[in-house]
C-alpha cells in the first residue's frame, strides 16, 4: 500500500475548536443519513455536504473525498465494537457467561444496526486494504485473543490462536447472515443462545485433558 493510497482515507485534519468539532459531527450525520438512503452505490460528497448544510469547500477541509468519509463511520463502528468487546470481557464472571453475553450483544447490535453496516460492507472495497483498516481491526482482534487465554486455558497456542479464528470469523459471518433479515426479539434470543451454546461446547470439547495430545 502506498503512501497516496493511505492519504485517501486519511482525514485532511483533526477540528481542534468546538465549531469544527460541529461541523464534523454535522458532516458524519448527514454521511449516515445519505448512506442509508441511497446506499454505497449513490454515496457522494456532494450528497453529504448538501444533507449537512455546508459547502463542499468545508467538507474537504476534513475528509479529502468519499472514501475517508465512509472509512471514518466504518471506524467509528469499529470502535464501538471493540468498546463493547472489551467492556463485556472485562467483567467478572466466568468466562462461558462472559462469552455467552458477548455473543448476546453481538447479535443483537448486527440486527439494530443491519442496514448501516450491510451499506458500509458494500462500500468496504474503497477502504478495507489500507493500513489504518487493519490497524482497527486488529485492535478488536487483540482484545478477544487476549480473553482466549481465560476461555482455553489448556490448550497449546495453535489450538488457541484456530479456536479464536473460527469463533470471530462464525460469530461475524452468521451475525451478518442473520440480521440481512427483519427479525423479533424472540428470534434474536433464540439464535443467539443457540450460537452461544454451539461456541461453549467447543470450549469446553478442547479443555479436556486429550485436546493438549
Amino acid at each position: 500500500m502506498t503512501d497516496r493510497q493511505t492519504a485517501r482515507i486519511s482525514s485532511r485534519k483533526q477540528p481542534q475548536q468546538a465549531r469544527s468539532a460541529d461541523l464534523v459531527a454535522a458532516i458524519l450525520q448527514a454521511a449516515i443519513q445519505v448512506l442509508t438512503e441511497h446506499g454505497a452505490t449513490r454515496f457522494t460528497t456532494a450528497r453529504v455536504a448538501e444533507k449537512a448544510g455546508v459547502s463542499i469547500g468545508s467538507l474537504y477541509q476534513y475528509f479529502p473525498n468519499k472514501a475517508a468519509i465512509l472509512f471514518r463511520l466504518q471506524s467509528d463502528e469499529w470502535l464501538h465494537t471493540t468498546q463493547m468487546l472489551q467492556r463485556i470481557l472485562q467483567q467478572e464472571q466466568p468466562p462461558l457467561d462472559r462469552l455467552r453475553t458477548l455473543v448476546q450483544v453481538f447479535i443483537r447490535s448486527e440486527c439494530e444496526e443491519a442496514q448501516m453496516r450491510g451499506a458500509l460492507n458494500d462500500a468496504a472495497p474503497l477502504y478495507r486494504d489500507a493500513p489504518e483498516a487493519h490497524e482497527v481491526r486488529a485492535a478488536g482482534r487483540q482484545i478477544f485473543a487476549s480473553f482466549m487465554f481465560e476461555l482455553l486455558p489448556l490448550v497449546t497456542d495453535a489450538i488457541r490462536t484456530a479456536a479464536c479464528d473460527l469463533i470471530l470469523t462464525t460469530l461475524s459471518s452468521t451475525g451478518k447472515d442473520f440480521s440481512s433479515s427483519p427479525r423479533s426479539e424472540q428470534e434474536i434470543s433464540v439464535f443467539a443462545d443457540a450460537l452461544a451454546d454451539m461456541f461453549s461446547a467447543y470450549v469446553v470439547s478442547l479443555n479436556q485433558p486429550q485436546a493438549c495430545d
